[in-house]
Order: C-alpha cells, then structure tokens, then sequence
C-alpha cells in the first residue's frame, strides 16, 4: 500500500512540473501575442498622424479612421462592413421595405461590382440588368479598385436623376451601357397569383414583412380558388432573391414544414451554434411543392430551398444558387454608426454548407434567352396556325358528345394554350407547373 500511495504521489508531482512547463511558454506565447498587438496599433497610430502632418492635402481625420475601419473589415470577406451612421440608417430603411436607389443586390469579385439580382419591378430590373453582371463603369468613371462600399456611393443619387452604368454580360461581345433613373424603391416581399390550379409565391426578399405576406396572400389565393382542394400545388419563386433576414427565412420554411430542423449556424466556438427547428402546421396542408432558384438566389433564398429540399418537402427546380452560407450580424457602434461582420456559416438540415457551392435543383431547367428577332425576320418566317379538321368547309359534327362535355374539352384546351403561352413568357415557370400536373396526375382518386 505504502508503495502505491508513493507512486500515486509521485505521479501528481510529476504532473504539477510537467503543467508548470507546459505553462510557461504558453504565457510567454501569449505576452509576445499581446505585445505585437500593442506594436501594430502604435505603428498604426504613428501612420495616422504621419498622414495628418504631412499628406499633400488636409485630411478629415474621421473620414481616415472610418476608412481604415473599412479596410479592416472588408479584408475579411466580401460581406463584412463597417456602416457609417448615414449607411446604417438606410440599410435599416431598407429591411423595413422601402428605400431609393436602383434595385440591385452586389457584391464585388475581381475588383468589379457583380449583380447578385436585380429586384422586381425596380428600376434596374425594368432596364433590363440581369444577374451575374458585371458593372465596370459608373457615369464613365471605372470602379476597379474601389471597395465595394465606394462604388455604391458612386450609383446612389437623388431619386429621379439618371446613371449610366457599364456592363459586361456573359455571352455578350462587348461591354454596352444601361441608363438607369433613380427612383424609390418600395419592396413588395411577396407576390401572389394563382396560376391555372397552382398558387404562384413570388418572394422577393426577405424583410420585415415576408412571412406575413406571404401567409395571408397563400389563404387569399386558396379561399379565391374555391378550397385547398382546387389547388394543384404551390410554386414558391425565388429566382433572383438576395436574401435578408435569418429569422423570416426561417419562418417561411417552417411554414411548409411540420417537424424536423431548418437549419443550424456554426460560429467560431462551438458554444456559439444555434439550431432552428419547424413546429407543426403547414400552410399548404401537404400539397406539392416546388422551388424555383437561379443564379441570383442567394442566402436566406437558399435557406429556405435547402430545407424544403433536404426534407423532400419539395422538388428544386432551375439553376445552381449563388452559394452565399454564411451569417452577418450588424452590430451597432459609438456614433450611430455599425459594424456588419461575418459570425457564422450556416447549414442545411443534412450538414451540408453551401457556401460558394450553391444549391443544386433537382431538376436543373435554364430560362432560355429570347430570341432578338427583327420585324424583317418576323415577315420571313410567320407563325401559321396548323389547320385541324374542324376547319374544313363541309366536316362532320361530333355528335358523340354532350354539350356540356364539348364545353369541358374546350375550356381544357383553353388552359394548355394558357401553359404554351406561359412557355413563352417564362419556361421555368411553366416548366415548374408541368411537374405539379405530373404529380397531381399520380394521385389515386377516392
């Protein structure tokens, strides 16, 4: 026994020298860590007023600490910002739906501004500016090395004044200019239509306001239609949608969805991860559903899409998503101004990231461009009605049918011509609809 209480003793002072060794240099670590610090901010420090004494021209020493805070954070990740107390007023105008300007959502890559999406009904979206362009020029003056925050000072101005834009499309030859006027954006988060038997939810962003218009504009739509029963699907639209707010995107999954996790976040210890997950009730009381995405979709848009379709809750249709996973928190500072900093990445409820790999549909359907056809091509090639028998001059009648059954086939042939003409205008969309018919048309009847 003695032996062993000695060997015991012996091994915790064996282990108290070996902890002490261990300490040391760790604290020598640390002091060298805080000491380089203290250095760094002194250089800084000495910079600063270098610049004030002996730059060509007076400084505004403010506008070069906010500069320099800038710098910092934007060295970060494209989406981390300091806000001056003028940028932090607007973006928290803007998450309550209304504000002025173009419409676009950006980002910077390569030096260059790129077009996340531009927004419905905006401006720049009744210009024509599309996803995935590249903005080089501003009223002439290029925007390479300008960091982000600079560049979209550059296209802010008074609303109804006009800005001309330089872009560079993929597929297109050469860069052409947009003439953009500036006017008040006033979001509408959601719009909804019902389309043949299929309610459309066209989701714009995701402010204040998303999940409250969207749940009363999907009860409007059933009641309209008749019933739950007389509604085909729901197609939830969120092509070109920049994303916002965590919790609306969290909200507008969990609307469709009874049980189960949305999605969780992952900060930088572990302690700091959250988990979101549904409560019961669905809005569309289990009809099929279907999730239109586009290179333009991005953040909270894929948070909602990597839910429904980790759960098979609904099919994803269209093109790979922007691929933006991580989380920014806005955090408010001295001076009214803010700080938007990159906190967490978040994830789909299989675990997935997808952060610079997007969202891949399920289907992947390309919104095919339309063809620029001139008035000269048009005489060359009508469109001619394909002639049936019907309209040969002395056919026979159907007089196999009831009138009531000829008026069935009739107002049917009316609704694919409805679908044909939807081809034209949005294949997608159309595309879409077709899998809910598909989908209905599997469905045993009682």
């Amino acid at each position: 026994m003695k032996k062993f209480a000695m060997a015991a003793v012996g091994g915790t002072l064996a282990g108290i020298l070996a902890t002490t060794q261990v300490v040391g240099p760790l604290l020598a670590q640390e002091s060298a860590k805080s000491s380089n610090v203290y250095e760094q901010l002194d250089l800084f420090g000495d910079i600063f007023e270098r610049i004030r004494a002996q730059y060509v021209e007076e400084v505004d020493s403010k506008e070069l600490i906010e500069a320099a805070i800038d710098g910092m954070l934007t060295s970060l990740d494209p989406h981390s910002s300091y806000l001056s107390p003028d940028d932090a007023a607007a973006m928290r105008v803007q998450t309550r739906g209304e504000f002025g300007g173009l419409g676009i959502e950006v980002t910077q890559e390569e030096g260059f501004v790129k077009v996340v999406s531009p927004i419905d009904g905006t401006p720049a979206d009744e210009a024509g500016v599309e996803a995935g362009d590249f903005i080089t020029h501003v009223n002439g003056e290029s925007v390479l090395g300008l960091t982000l925050d600079e560049a979209v000072e550059m296209m802010r101005g008074p609303v109804g004044s006009e800005i001309l834009i330089t872009v560079v499309r993929e597929g297109e030859s050469e860069p052409f200019d947009v003439s953009i006027i500036r006017d008040t954006i006033k979001l509408t988060a959601v719009r909804t239509r019902t389309q043949g038997e299929t309610v459309v939810l066209r989701i714009t962003t995701f402010n204040d306001q998303t999940y409250t218009n969207l749940k009363s504009g999907l009860e409007e739509q059933i009641e309209e239609a008749g019933g739950i029963d007389k509604i085909e699907g729901i197609v939830i639209d969120l092509r070109n949608n920049p994303g916002g707010l965590l919790n609306q995107a969290i909200q507008v999954s969990d609307a469709f969805l009874e049980e189960g996790e949305i999605v969780s976040t992952r900060g930088r210890e572990i302690q700091d991860g959250e988990r979101f997950n549904a409560t019961a009730g669905d809005l569309a009381q289990g009809k099929p559903i279907v999730v239109l995405i586009n290179g333009g979709s991005a953040s909270a848009s894929e948070i909602v899409a990597g839910a429904l379709q980790d759960h098979r809750r609904a099919i994803v249709v269209g093109t790979k998503s922007f691929g933006k996973g991580s989380v920014q928190t806005v955090m408010p500072l001295r001076g009214e101004g803010a700080m938007r900093l990159t906190t967490a990445r978040y994830y789909t409820p299989s675990g997935r990231s997808i952060q610079s790999l997007g969202v891949s549909p399920d289907i992947v359907v390309a919104q095919p461009r339309r063809p620029q056809n001139t008035e000269e091509d048009d005489e060359e090639n009508p469109v001619r009605a394909l002639r049936s028998e019907a309209d040969l001059r002395g056919s026979l009648n159907n007089d196999s049918l009831t009138e009531d059954e000829i008026k069935q086939i009739e107002a049917d042939r009316a609704k694919a011509e409805a679908a044909a003409a939807l081809r034209e205008e949005d294949y997608q969309l159309a595309y879409a609809i077709d899998i809910l018919k598909g989908l209905n048309a599997l469905v045993p009847v009682e």
